[in-house]
């Protein structure tokens, strides 16, 4: 029986959820002809020679290669097009390969513990490929939004902008950025934190530690908080229907 090699490719991936995870689930599952390995690559020039090497048949893709990885694939899915961010890769038989984003389906799904009808506005701190994910998620849920970031975009402000009235008027606040996730703990996003309370719902994609300190404060302000985990559960499984639908 051969072996269907899955993985990551990322820059970081010492304290990676996506290894551990898979292949707790090919035990879990008894999939004994399946791994899952790390895939460190150090530049995003590596990712084409990466691509056309491997062996592999499924791959996850992370902070910093979302968006580079786009330009080696050679194809895309529907809403990965206008996503404009790859996490999740696919390759056929034939080696060619293709690009899909499962982050915005974790996303949706685990919004949907919180009452969404006590949302009518949220804030995206961040404007990177989670971001974009995350942005058309809130489009699907037909929830208006703002993007706060380090440098200027179209339709969105700069942290220096950020006010009184504009975390008021927007009741769910999402960190797209890595800010705060181990080691590097202490930091956090440049927000009032004093302005937020009770009205607000705060969710951090980062999910290591599982309270970062932006939760933490958060919640003595007495906001509902969630950190990244479920999405994360959810769009590996959705990932993995991916890998092993071949109808796609």
């Amino acid at each position: 029986m051969n072996l269907r090699k899955y993985g990551l490719i990322g820059k970081s991936l010492s304290h990676s959820f996506s290894k551990e995870y898979f292949n707790n689930k090919f035990l879990s599952e008894g999939i004994s002809n399946c791994e899952y390995d790390n895939y460190e690559l150090q530049d995003h020039t590596e990712i084409e020679t990466f691509l056309n090497q491997t062996n592999g048949i499924g791959f996850n893709v992370t902070i910093p290669y979302k968006e580079q990885v786009i330009s080696f694939l050679d194809d895309l899915d529907i809403a990965t097009k206008e996503i404009n961010s790859v996490n999740t890769i696919k390759i056929y038989p034939d080696g060619k390969s293709k690009g899909f984003n499962t982050d915005y389906l974790g996303f949706t799904d685990s919004l949907q513990s919180w009452d969404l009808q006590n949302i009518q506005e949220a804030l995206v701190f961040g404007s990177g490929g989670s971001s974009k994910a995350i942005q058309y998620s809130l489009k699907q849920l037909d929830i208006p939004f703002l993007v706060v970031s380090r440098t200027k975009i179209k339709n969105g402000i700069l942290y220096k902008e950020l006010d009184k009235e504009i975390i008021k008027e927007r009741q769910l606040l999402i960190n797209c950025t890595p800010l705060g996730t181990y080691p590097n703990t202490d930091e956090m996003i440049p927000i009032p934190y004093e302005l937020i309370d009770s009205r607000h719902f705060v969710f951090d994609l980062v999910y290591n530690p599982s309270r970062s300190k932006l939760l933490k404060l958060a919640s003595i302000q007495g906001a509902k908080i969630k950190n990244g985990l479920d999405m994360l559960r959810k769009q590996a499984e959705e990932s993995w229907k991916i890998w092993q639908d071949d109808t796609i």
